[in-house]
């Protein structure tokens, strides 16, 4: 109530204070106003505030009210207020006191019919679109085979029994359901976090990532499936990397989720049916296609053993193939016995001309050259040192001259360069005794390979030398005539002889000496060499 005060104005008019004033108007309002329901556009929307509570306004084309929903009716609202979404608000309408100012506090909020909910997925579909959230280019192809699929779907309804059972009926796999609420406040944000959950399991963590997706619901109204309208819910399914198979109401019922989906079912059975292919189907299509494997290997193989049966026909016999080569053999063996024998009489002759190169009296003239190098070589040495140690003594002696006459310091160093030179003269001294050495080796060595050169080793192994009566060596017995004296000489001496019978050539020799072969023996190959 208001107060009263005495005054001396003429007028019997009631006075308040602009706080009574204020709140007089506030109960005024709220009493007659204290539950409407109000049509309009939303303006001025810029999401809710940091506190939580959200501002706009109502406007119509001739009107404007500013309107203000708390915290707690905010999370509670099934529709999100959009700029210039035509909503209808029901609540009380109050006055702000501190701006003169009255507001609706909205405790329900819901689009102005289905007209309005229409043209928001309109206006929704076409700006997604525009980000290529629907483009063809992003959606992927369902995996014939999946070993684990996923269902977004709530757990008590018909839906997941449905899809349960016609998996069950064409190819049982694994099947993992993640629960969610299909309608209602916060339904769209459980779908889009179960579809992105499924997406961040690991390929071969503990839990089986699923090959495909199904995101599912019964029919329903508009308003009923308005949470796969969600954008979060879009932009998930846009988002994931797992193929989704969109399967929400009925054939006739249309959401955004169906757009952003890889596949869209036109009911939850018929999203099961997609997933998976029928098991029996492909037994028997497995079946067939084996038995036509089989029949064609069947028919590949007699194929071939015809081609190879005319093969074999076409084939020349076996002797009319090593006719040929028979023939080349034998007349190489013919040609074999004669060719051996030539290529012995070619040897022999070559070894014969090597043989005569390596006289004894070669070798001593080899052996005396290099005996008279090395005296020599000793003599020039021996020649070289001794002016080296007269040079070097002279030298001695002079600086001993010369070095008498300084003071102890250079006597110092001259009686160590004293001792230098003496070293140099030993060492000179064992270079040469080295050197002499080494050639006394070289010479022993040079004896050694004489000495085993030397016929006279040869004479030891059972060999003779003959020579003619003019000390001559004979190498051939057609040089010799009957009556000849020639010395035969052993290793252990000489001994004379006088020829009977004049020389002949090798092959007169080996044809007289040679034996009679038996006719009936069978021929023998000769031997090589």
């Amino acid at each position: 109530m208001s107060n009263v005060f005495e005054n001396d104005s003429p007028s019997n008019l009631t006075e308040y204070s602009v706080s009574e004033l204020s709140g007089s108007i506030k109960r005024t309002v709220e009493t007659a106003f204290d539950q409407v329901r109000v049509r309009g556009e939303i303006s001025g929307y810029r999401g809710p505030h940091s506190s939580g509570h959200a501002y706009f306004a109502l406007k119509d084309d001739r009107a404007r009210i500013d309107a203000v929903v708390w915290k707690g009716t905010f999370s509670r609202l099934k529709f999100r207020p959009e700029e210039g979404m035509e909503v209808i608000a029901t609540g009380k309408v109050t006055t702000f006191p501190g701006s003169s100012k009255y507001q609706i506090v909205i405790e329900t909020l819901e689009p102005a019919g289905a007209g309005a909910l229409m043209a928001l997925i309109e206006e929704r579909k076409r700006r997604l679109g525009a980000e290529g959230l629907f483009d063809q280019s992003r959606k992927r192809r369902l995996p014939f085979m999946p070993r684990v699929i996923g269902v977004v779907t709530s757990p008590t309804g018909a839906v997941i029994r449905d899809i349960l059972h016609r998996i069950s009926d064409r190819f049982p796999v694994h099947v993992i359901v993640w629960p969610v609420k299909v309608q209602g406040e916060g339904s769209g944000e459980e779908i889009a976090n179960a579809i992105r959950g499924f997406n961040s399991f690991e390929p071969r963590g503990e839990m089986l990532r699923p090959d495909v997706l199904i995101v599912a619901r019964g029919g329903g109204s508009l308003e009923d499936l308005w949470s796969f309208n969600d954008e979060i819910v879009v932009r998930a399914a846009a988002e994931s990397q797992i193929p989704v198979i969109s399967a929400v109401g009925h054939e006739t019922d249309w959401t955004l989720i169906d757009y952003a989906a890889d596949v869209r079912a036109p009911t939850p059975t018929g999203a099961a049916e997609m997933a998976v292919p029928v098991k029996a189907e492909l037994e028997a299509q497995t079946a067939g296609l084996a038995a036509r494997l089989q029949g064609c290997m069947s028919r590949r193989m007699d194929h071939h053993r015809q081609s190879l049966r005319a093969l074999i026909r076409a084939l020349p016999s076996l002797d009319q193939l090593l006719a040929l080569p028979r023939r080349r053999f034998d007349e190489v063996a013919a040609g074999l016995g004669r060719g051996l024998e030539l290529n012995t009489i070619n040897k022999r002759r070559s070894l014969e001309r090597t043989a005569a190169h390596l006289r004894p009296d070669v070798l001593s003239n080899r052996i005396a050259e290099r005996r008279q190098y090395l005296n020599e070589r000793m003599t020039r040495a021996e020649r070289t040192i001794e002016r080296l140690i007269d040079r070097s003594k002279s030298r001695v002696g002079r600086a001993d001259a010369i070095f008498t006459t300084l003071p102890t310091r250079l006597k110092t160093q001259t009686a160590r360069l004293r001792d230098h030179l003496t070293n140099l003269s030993r060492h000179a001294d064992t270079a040469v005794r080295h050197q002499l050495t080494r050639a006394r080796g070289e010479l022993t060595a040079q004896d050694r390979m004489l000495q085993s050169l030397s016929y006279k080793n040869v004479l030891k192994r059972g060999y003779a030398v003959i020579r003619d009566d003019e000390n001559r060596p004979v190498s051939q017995a057609a040089t010799l005539s009957s009556g000849m004296s020639i010395s035969i000489e052993f290793a252990d001496g000489h001994v004379g002889a006088v020829t009977t019978e004049g020389g002949s050539s090798s092959s007169t020799l080996r044809k007289k000496t040679a034996k009679p072969q038996d006719e009936r023996a069978p021929p023998k190959q000769g031997s090589l060499f």
